[in-house]
C-alpha cells in the first residue's frame, strides 16, 4: 500500500534526505501530502514539484507570492503563515517528518501527532521542552513515535522492549565535534566557521555548533529519558571519534548490543521511514577492515560544560530543560553572527538557568511563555559579554 508522507522542515538536512529516500524508493510505494518550509521558497517549490505535493507551505508569509509564482500551473496549493504550517502539518498523512529545528517545531509536531499515524522526529526539541504533553498527545491520538536522529534510532534499533526491566543502561555516542582535541584557548578564539566544519557529520548550522558544545548530546540525554525506559542515571554518553557506533544498549545478562553503520542521516531517515520492515537505500556500507579502530573516551564535562547543564535541567523537571534549549538557542544564534564567543554560549546558558530556575509548565502555552521569557533573559545575559569581548 502506498504511505502518504508529509514532511516538515523539507529544506533543511533531515528533509532534504527524507526527500532523497522518496525518490528513490520503489514506485508508488510513497504519496507525498505536505512539505512545509521555513523561507526557502525556491528551494520548496522544486521540492514540491519534483515529488508531486498537494500542497507546499512556507512559515514565512513573505515568501508565498514567490512560492506561488514558482508553483503556477502545477496543481499545487501554495500557502503561508504559522496557521498555515499548522493546518498542513494536521492533514491526512500515514507518515510525518517532523525537522523543523528548535522550538519553532513544536506546535507543528503537536498538530502532526493530533490526527495519529507515525511521527518520525527529528526535532529533538520537541521532548525537550515538552516531553509529557507531547508523549501525552501521542497517546491520546494513537500517534506513534519514531526517533528519526541517529542516535535515538539506533538505541530503538538495539532495545529489546519486550523485557524492559533487563535493559541495565543506554550508551548514547558522541564524535566530540570539532574541537575534541583543541585547548581552551583555541576554543576561545573559534570562528563559526571553524565550528561549523564538523568531522564526520554534514548537518545544519545549529546541529552542527550545538555539536561542537556537546549541547546536541546533552539534548539527546533529555530526550532519551522521556524516549526509553530507564531512569536519567542510566543514560551515559561516551565520546566515539569514528562515528561507527551510534548506540548501545547494555543489559543485565552482560550483554552489549550496537547499532553500526556509516554516519548518514539518511540510515535512521530510512529505518523510521520504512518501519517496521526495512528498506533498500544506497548508504555507504561500512568497511570494518578499513575502518581498523573505533576509540572511545569519556566526555570532558569540564572543557564541555553542556552535558553537565543538560543533566541538571533533566533531574530539576518541569521548565528547566525549556530554559536550557531556549537559552542554548539565542546563545547559538549569536554566536553564528559573531556577537558571542563560542565558549560564552554555555556561560549564557548557565545563568539563564540560574536566574529562571524550573518553574512549572503544564500546558503547551505555558511551554511557549517559558521559551520566550527565557529568550529575552539569554539576550540580556549575552549582551554584556559580546560588549566585554
Amino acid at each position: 500500500m502506498t504511505r502518504t508522507v508529509t514532511v516538515l522542515g523539507a529544506t533543511g538536512s533531515v528533509g532534504r534526505s527524507t526527500l532523497a529516500l522518496l525518490e528513490a524508493a520503489e514506485r508508488g510505494a510513497f504519496a507525498v501530502e505536505a512539505l512545509v518550509a521555513g523561507r526557502d521558497a525556491a528551494g520548496l517549490a522544486e521540492a514540491a514539484r519534483r515529488h508531486r505535493a498537494r500542497v507546499a507551505v512556507l512559515a514565512d508569509p513573505a515568501g508565498l507570492p514567490a512560492l506561488r509564482d514558482a508553483l503556477a500551473g502545477t496543481g499545487i496549493e501554495a500557502a503561508a503563515g504559522d496557521a498555515a504550517v499548522l493546518e498542513a502539518a494536521a492533514r491526512p498523512a500515514d507518515w510525518t517528518m517532523a525537522a523543523i529545528v528548535g522550538a519553532a517545531g513544536l506546535r507543528p509536531t503537536m498538530a502532526a501527532l493530533s490526527r495519529g499515524g507515525i511521527l518520525a522526529l527529528a526535532n529533538k526539541e520537541s521532548l525537550v521542552c515538552a516531553g509529557s504533553i507531547v508523549l501525552d498527545a501521542a497517546a491520546r491520538a494513537g500517534a506513534t513515535i519514531l526517533p528519526a536522529d541517529s542516535e535515538h534510532s539506533a538505541i530503538f534499533q538495539a532495545l529489546d522492549a519486550r523485557d524492559p526491566a533487563m535493559v541495565e543502561r543506554i550508551i548514547l555516542t558522541a564524535s566530540g565535534g570539532r574541537f575534541r582535541t583543541a585547548s581552551e584557548a583555541e576554543m576561545r578564539a573559534a570562528t563559526p566557521e571553524q565550528a561549523l566544519r564538523h568531522p564526520v557529520w554534514s548537518m545544519g548550522a545549529k546541529i552542527s555548533i550545538d555539536s561542537a558544545t556537546l549541547f546536541n548530546k546533552g539534548l539527546e540525554v533529555i530526550e532519551a529519558a522521556r524516549l526509553f525506559p530507564v531512569t536519567p542515571d542510566r543514560i551515559d554518553v561516551v565520546v566515539h571519534p569514528q562515528s561507527a557506533i551510534h548506540g548501545l544498549v547494555q543489559y543485565a545478562d552482560g550483554s552489549l548490543l550496537a547499532q553500526v553503520g556509516s554516519p548518514d542521516m539518511r540510515a535512521p531517515i530510512a529505518y523510521a521511514l520504512a518501519w517496521p520492515r526495512r528498506m533498500r537505500t544506497d548508504v555507504p556500507r561500512l568497511d570494518l577492515a578499513a575502518l581498523a579502530r573505533m576509540d572511545f573516551f569519556p566526555p570532558d564535562e569540564a572543557r564541555f560544560p553542556a552535558l553537565r547543564l543538560a543533566r541538571e535541567a533533566l533531574l530539576a523537571g518541569e521548565g528547566a530543560p525549556t530554559v536550557l534549549n531556549a537559552a542554548n538557542e539565542v546563545a547559538v544564534e549569536r554566536f553564528l553572527a559573531r556577537r558571542l564567543g563560542f565558549l560564552d554560549i554555555a556561560r549564557v546558558v548557565e545563568e539563564a538557568m540560574l536566574r529562571l530556575g524550573a518553574p512549572a509548565v503544564p500546558t503547551l502555552d505555558a511551554v511557549l511563555a517559558l521559551d520566550a521569557e527565557a529568550r529575552v533573559v539569554a539576550a540580556r545575559i549575552a549582551d554584556p559579554l559580546h560588549a566585554v569581548a
